[in-house]
């Protein structure tokens, strides 16, 4: 009888064991699940490899940009010029023009070959076109006993004539055909010319030209100015463009020349 109770006992203080065990409360679980972690203590061996990756690494530029560095960064485009050709209109010289520099060109003329009016005594009618090629000079009688003179160009040494002709034609901007004799004497020197030239500011025969007589000579303009004065031609009578046209405007066709 008395063991019987003994072992109940035992029984029911094994009860209350396992029962606080198995079926505690569950805020004194939720306790323990909250509760302040352990701190986390790690070995060298495992901190190495971390530190391995970090020192191998480049150190990265760090760029500390004010705010105005942060507006858009227009480039400057390139401009692209293209290579095109350009087309110079050369005047054409003749062998016995001297080319000269832009500066010289400017140059004026000696006073004394510019347009002017003259006393001028001669026994020819007015309306006579006289050139005297020792004086560089073309003269255009007029009446009471004065001339109109401009300054001119004439034959160069071994190319001088004299004569009296009359203006037997007239031609505004006129075409060159060289003689086949000019053709043949500039060629042994090594120039060549071209056997015709239309006409035009580049045209040896400048603006205007006189025809006289039946010869090869004339009274024309020219595209080198500066040769104004000198004995540079092949025979023919030059004069500037802007001179030969005021002639050009006063001579008709039938008027008498003479070069003396």
């Amino acid at each position: 009888m008395l063991t019987n109770q003994l072992n109940c006992l035992f029984l029911m203080g094994l009860g209350l064991v396992i029962s606080g065990t198995l079926f505690m409360p569950q805020n004194a679980l939720a306790g323990s699940r909250y509760g302040e972690a352990p701190p986390v203590v790690l070995s060298p061996d495992l901190t190495e490899p971390w530190q391995l990756q970090l020192t191998s690494r480049k150190k990265a530029k760090v760029v500390v940009r004010s705010s105005k560095s942060y507006a858009p960064v227009l480039k400057k485009k390139k401009r692209v010029y293209s290579k095109k050709k350009s087309h110079k209109r050369v005047a054409y010289r003749t062998p016995n023009q001297r080319v000269r520099s832009p500066a010289q060109r400017r140059q004026n003329l000696a006073p004394r070959f510019l347009p002017q009016i003259v006393e001028y005594n001669t026994k020819h009618k007015p309306g006579t076109l006289i050139v005297d090629t020792n004086q560089r000079y073309l003269f255009l009688v007029m009446a009471n006993g004065e001339a109109r003179r401009y300054g001119v160009g004439v034959g160069k040494p071994g190319f001088e004539w004299a004569g009296a002709h009359r203006v037997t034609r007239k031609a505004e901007w006129p075409s060159w055909t060289p003689p086949k004799e000019m053709i043949a004497r500039e060629k042994a020197k090594g120039r060549i010319l071209p056997n015709f030239m239309p006409g035009g500011i580049e045209n040896p025969m400048g603006a205007r030209a006189l025809y006289l007589g039946s010869t090869l000579y004339r009274i024309h303009g020219t595209n080198a100015p500066w040769t104004i004065g000198q004995a540079v031609s092949s025979g023919c009578i030059r004069m500037r463009n802007e001179d030969v046209k005021d002639l050009y405007g006063r001579v008709p066709v039938g008027a008498k020349v003479i070069v003396i």
